[in-house]
């Protein structure tokens, strides 16, 4: 598993003492005499709380995410069937409803499979654990990790009104470094990090709803491309949203992929961090206005 930021990893140590704090009445011994002070063997304690971390089969402690999310996939190499499997062992299965109809787009999602649906921290790494990485997968596959009761599709009433960042990258020169790009993208999606009115504080409605409603990895032949979906892009005069959107694209570059704001990215099949709406994307480039960081 890639080596995490150093938030993520704070955020790990607040799990654990989190679990801790859940469970007080087994710190300590029944038989303390008043005013004694008792030796806690905090590693003793820290051995009964099992988390996917330490046991990625048989965890005790889930910690619950912001909302939950379904994996989804697709390639040519596996058409028709259910693949990648997970195994049922790897972690206790959340139930997941059917697959929200949308009638424009059944042709195309009778091919691309719902592999897990997870709500908690424990559930996203013993899923991660027993997937096949981005940089493993056969040409033209693609992973969509998706809010659940949001297919990955345009034509979804959570997606047809917004668009996407994206970028491309050169395969060759980024085999080394895709699959680590796509758990940071995961995780800053799953953490709601992407959003800064979810983050800052300083929402304008308390039950405001994310911009983001999913996250895809893709292989082409010659190159990978990671994009993250919103439910809304700005039309020329709606500055606030365009700024909210834009604040998504720079926290995608420069603390996901790890760029700095100023590095040019475009080259020979590569391409900047850049938001198209799906509107614009029918036009397949014709009239279409990118917003690019």
């Amino acid at each position: 598993m890639a080596t995490l930021p150093a938030s993520f990893q704070h955020a790990n140590k607040a799990a654990l003492s989190a679990a801790l704090a859940e469970n007080p009445e087994s710190i300590g011994g029944a038989d303390v005499e008043p005013g004694e002070i008792q030796e806690v063997d905090m590693q003793a304690q820290a051995d009964d709380i099992r988390t996917v971390f330490s046991h990625p089969t048989n965890f005790n402690v889930k910690h619950p995410l912001y909302s939950p999310w379904t994996l989804w996939f697709d390639s040519p190499a596996t058409k028709g069937r259910n693949l990648p499997q997970t195994p049922v062992s790897s972690f206790p299965q959340t139930p997941v409803p059917q697959t929200p109809g949308v009638a424009a787009a059944q042709g195309w999602m009778e091919d691309i499979k719902r592999v897990v649906t997870f709500d908690s921290v424990e559930e996203f790494w013993g899923l991660y654990n027993h997937i096949v990485p981005p940089s493993q997968l056969p040409q033209k596959a693609n992973y969509y990790l998706f809010k659940e009761g949001i297919i990955p599709a345009w034509e979804d009433e959570a997606n047809k009104l917004g668009g996407k960042w994206s970028i491309q990258l050169p395969k060759e020169k980024n085999r080394s470094q895709v699959d680590k790009m796509w758990l940071y993208t995961m995780l800053a999606a799953i953490g709601e990090t992407f959003d800064p009115q979810l983050t800052s504080g300083e929402a304008s409605e308390p039950n405001s709803q994310s911009l983001i409603t999913g996250v895809i990895v893709s292989t082409r032949p010659q190159f990978y491309r990671l994009s993250i979906w919103t439910r809304l892009a700005p039309a020329a005069e709606e500055d606030k949203l365009r700024e909210r959107i834009e604040t998504v694209g720079r926290h995608f570059k420069i603390n996901v992929l790890g760029y700095p704001e100023t590095q040019k990215l475009a080259g020979p099949l590569a391409t900047e961090v850049e938001f198209l709406s799906h509107k614009d994307s029918e036009k397949k480039g014709k009239t279409a206005k990118k917003l690019v960081i």
